[in-house]
């Protein structure tokens, strides 16, 4: 595994563009690792001191992600070093999606990240720019569709990513609609747990469980968590958390969830940030699910969990732990190496499965259909895993070796 990976990030990737704006100091790059299957994928984020590095690094976690949520086309990701927070931030995006238009209509399909809003943004700003949808360079490079295809295939994607979930089994509130792309990622990290511990031997049920970060991918995770059973004991949001050792109850966590502000936790007993991220990591947690930004998690946080009864991590976020490196740095692999660690393009790739299937003919615009169909993928990936390593430790290592025999 370690040689294949070795060679997989080491390959140079096969676009690189890099773009200055005429009207600010924004810098932005778009890179494709690879045109696997006539495409690539990958969404566009914002954050000012981004780097070309970075955006290298996610290009190639994509690829690995669509080894897993299909379809087989390579990795891509878009990145501007900008401040989201600046009243220019809607000129700098329209110019930006301007110049990278040919690559979008041609073989890049790309949506919302860091930052920069699927729904608000993205689809609106590529439209103007032409495009039928930011996911059009996909369909054109490698679905090669007729014409009739292609208006069929587009018209699921517009209205399955921006569908309002109705099924009151799959959402918080029926009256507040929420969008698939609101909930689908978060739905996918709780029910990796779900399908690990059925796979794997045991039951999510009763689990104790602590989720970092409370955005869309956190909060909808706590959510469906509670749902099934398990006990939420612990958040911590970037102001601050809660904790109660003996597990919310899912009104409680039902109602953290249709409060948050923003991507914020709001709780009328919040502890300040430096006292809950001093006890948080030891009240005894068996499930850590890290769905705030890239890179967070420390070793000496992840062995605190260790110590207390950790069992298994499910990732919301790309790449949470502190390694400089692309994949599968040190504290990566300490940790592989003494709990069950669903690595993030098996537990977060809802969203990307959710556009590899509105890309199939004929797909299915309900509730059940897109949510199972996200949850089927994700227990199909750690079966093939439990195939080929049925311990409980060392899972990411054995899924990277699935993942990367198709790519290198």
């Amino acid at each position: 595994m370690k040689d294949l990976l070795k060679k997989f990030e080491n390959k140079t990737p096969e676009v690189v563009f890099h773009w200055s704006d005429s009207e600010t100091e924004a810098e932005g790059w778009a890179v494709i690792n690879s045109l696997r299957g006539g495409a690539a994928g990958g969404g566009t984020r914002m954050r000012k001191g981004l780097d070309m590095n970075e955006v290298l690094s996610l290009a190639k976690t994509m690829e690995v992600k669509f080894s897993v949520a299909g379809p087989p086309i390579g990795g891509a990701k878009s990145g501007i070093n900008f401040d989201p927070n600046d009243p220019r931030k809607k000129g700098v995006l329209e110019r930006w999606y301007k110049a990278v238009f040919p690559l979008l209509k041609n073989y890049y399909g790309t949506g919302g990240d860091l930052n920069v809003d699927e729904i608000h943004e993205v689809i609106p700003m590529t439209e103007a720019c032409g495009l039928w949808h930011p996911q059009e360079g996909v369909f054109n490079g490698h679905f090669k569709p007729t014409e009739a295809q292609k208006i069929q295939g587009v018209g699921q994607l517009r209205q399955g990513v921006v569908k309002q979930v109705e099924d009151a089994k799959y959402t918080p509130s029926v009256d507040k609609k929420y969008m698939v792309a609101d909930l689908i990622t978060g739905y996918g990290v709780a029910y990796a747990v779900k399908h690990y511990y059925d796979i794997f031997g045991g039951s999510v049920k009763d689990k104790k469980v602590i989720i970092q970060g409370f955005g869309n991918v956190g909060a909808a995770a706590a959510y469906y968590f509670a749902e099934m059973g398990a006990k939420i004991i612990g958040i911590i949001d970037r102001d601050g958390g809660v904790i109660n050792e003996n597990g919310y109850s899912f009104d409680e966590v039902k109602n953290f969830y249709l409060n948050k502000k923003g991507n914020t936790l709001v709780a009328s007993d919040m502890i300040p940030f430096d006292q809950i991220n001093t006890r948080i990591w030891s009240v005894g947690a068996d499930v850590f699910a890290p769905c705030a930004a890239s890179r967070l998690v420390t070793q000496d946080q992840v062995d605190q969990m260790i110590a207390s009864g950790l069992e298994v991590i499910s990732c919301g976020a790309n790449v949470p732990f502190a390694d400089k490196e692309i994949f599968f740095g040190p504290i990566m692999e300490h940790v592989d190496s003494k709990v069950s660690l669903i690595p993030d393009f098996i537990s977060n790739c809802g969203m990307a499965r959710v556009f590899a299937y509105l890309m199939q003919p004929n797909a299915v615009l309900e509730d059940a259909a897109i949510f199972d169909d996200a949850s089927n993928t994700i227990k199909q990936a750690l079966e093939n895993v439990h195939k080929l390593n049925k311990e409980k430790k060392n899972i990411s290592a054995a899924a990277f070796e699935i993942a990367l025999k198709q790519l290198v």
